[in-house]
């Protein structure tokens, strides 16, 4: 490994341990919601689940993940580029699976602040770290760290909020109530 990497990876390092432990533990959480409020999830919240609940989960494992290969001895900047690349392309893939599901589906019954914390922020947390791969190709490290370690950031504030407007809607609703209602198919 270059020593400019090292030292860059070395400075972050109790950040993406740290990241990496909340992720850990924020996922286990999303399981823990899940299974407690296990009676709203029936076969008619199959599609909201889809749409909200697992890209939850998605995105802290995403960000789980970042900060595991962050911490992985043994990098060069291209095999640090080329993971973070791909993965910052899967989620933006994804983020686009649900941006289409969340606005085709779901737009009637969500406010603007969903739509951005559900379907674009996320988003803004891969491209950049689309942008910090593309700077560990350019021998960039201490400016990609800074934007993975941001990109990161944005992916568990995202992930949080929305966590926590889950757990107020499945707090605040009586068993068999009902989801949300999609709008039909054009």
């Amino acid at each position: 490994m270059p020593a400019i990497l090292d030292q860059s990876l070395h400075e972050w390092r109790d950040f993406y341990m740290l990241g990496g432990a909340a992720c850990a533990t924020l996922i286990g959480l999303m399981f823990v919601a899940a299974s407690i409020a296990s009676s709203l999830f029936t076969n008619k919240h199959l599609e909201p689940m889809r749409a909200f609940v697992t890209p939850t989960v998605v995105h802290f494992a995403a960000a789980f993940f970042v900060c595991l290969v962050a911490v992985a001895p043994g990098h060069s900047a291209r095999s640090l580029g080329c993971i973070l690349g791909l993965g910052a392309l899967a989620g933006l893939a994804y983020c686009g699976r649900i941006f289409g599901l969340i606005f085709r589906r779901f737009s009637a019954g969500l406010d603007w602040e969903d739509r951005a914390f559900y379907a674009l922020i996320p988003v803004a947390g891969y491209l950049l770290l689309l942008a910090a791969a593309a700077l560990e190709f350019d021998d960039q490290p201490n400016e990609a760290s800074l934007l993975a370690a941001i990109g990161v950031a944005v992916t568990i504030a995202a992930g949080l909020r929305n966590a926590w407007d889950m757990t107020v809607w499945m707090t605040t609703r009586p068993p068999g109530a009902e989801p949300p209602v999609p709008a039909p198919p054009e």
